[in-house]
């Protein structure tokens, strides 16, 4: 399996602590040392949140929209409508 590792992108360039992790099945998205997305390739299957951290902090929050493409409410809605599921991620 081929993994890349890449720190999310800021005004000022590269992120400490903000990874985007891309592998065979999808993208990644870790903050820390805790993983808050995951978004597969797949078009029938559904982005997953880790149900413990995903809302976790404020920039957690903030690099994790950034991630989605989405705002807080978006991702919320999309959790509320079945197009996300909370799972355990860690």
């Amino acid at each position: 399996m081929k993994v890349k590792v890449r720190n999310l992108e800021g005004r000022s360039g590269p992120v400490a602590n903000q990874f985007e992790i891309r592998t065979d099945e999808g993208v990644y998205f870790q903050s820390y040392r805790t993983v808050i997305a995951f978004v597969p390739y797949d078009s029938n299957a559904k982005t997953q949140l880790d149900q413990d951290n995903w809302d976790y902090s404020r920039t957690t929050s903030k690099y994790r929209n950034q991630f989605l493409g989405e705002s807080k409410a978006e991702t919320e809605r999309k959790i509320a409508d079945g197009t996300y599921e909370l799972v355990d991620l860690t």
